[in-house]
């Protein structure tokens, strides 16, 4: 397992908003998280991303107790966060918010070219600043920047929000190609259920900061009815 969370509670002051969160992610696997609105699913990966602190329970990636590690490290050891919004800096080109996601790295300038390779459109558009850009490119650009860093494990919230359907439908497709490819593991938060479903190597459905595990296809015929 790459990730696998024990007993997690977290939350914003004396509120716990995650409760007793068990989840696992196996190497090279897509898992994705569904449910509505302030169910919890920001907070659980922001959590995992060591942007809030567990109030119990251990964070265990690659069978390592990722407590007290700071962020900048757990970049370092594999781990990254496309938040929701998107998060590119808009005052940058495109190619000034890839350097970002690979400073740390010696080979940066070859990983900006796979991505290029994977993202055609922000080839044409390196030297576009980031508010030039569509609301399906600059989460490329997202998603680029987080690969900058060669991660092992993906976590992705919200992608397809705000998304025109052909594009999101490209965002899934390209998620399914890291993972068969370059087995890069990816945790996904979702509401649109149809297209995380569509990759998805097993499901979770979160409410009130709870997750109820069940299998893909029972996720599908809850959410999809069929």
């Amino acid at each position: 397992m790459i990730l696998q969370l024990e007993g997690l509670t977290a939350g914003y002051g004396a509120a716990p908003v995650l409760r007793d969160i068990h989840l696992e992610v196996p190497q090279g696997s897509i898992v994705t998280v569904l449910g509505p609105n302030g169910a919890g699913k920001t907070t659980l990966l922001r959590t995992i991303a060591g942007l809030l602190k567990p109030t119990t329970g251990r964070i265990l990636f690659d069978g390592d107790d990722l407590r007290g590690v700071r962020v900048e490290h757990l970049v370092r050891r594999g781990l990254a966060l496309v938040p929701e919004g998107r998060g590119v800096i808009t005052e940058l080109t495109v190619e000034e918010n890839l350097r970002l996601g690979g400073l740390w790295r010696k080979d940066s300038a070859a990983t900006m070219s796979e991505v290029y390779e994977l993202f055609e459109p922000l080839a044409r558009r390196n030297k576009s600043m980031g508010h030039q850009l569509s609301g399906g490119e600059r989460q490329m650009l997202a998603i680029g920047r987080a690969l900058m860093a060669r991660p092992r494990l993906l976590l992705l919230d919200e992608p397809s929000l705000g998304l025109a359907p052909k594009v999101t439908a490209q965002i899934m497709s390209l998620l399914r190609q890291l993972r068969d490819n370059d087995g890069l593991s990816v945790l996904l938060v979702e509401q649109n259920a149809r297209s995380a479903l569509s990759i998805a190597d097993a499901a979770v459905a979160m409410s009130l900061g709870r997750l109820a595990e069940t299998s893909s296809g029972d996720m599908r015929a809850a959410y999809l009815g069929s």
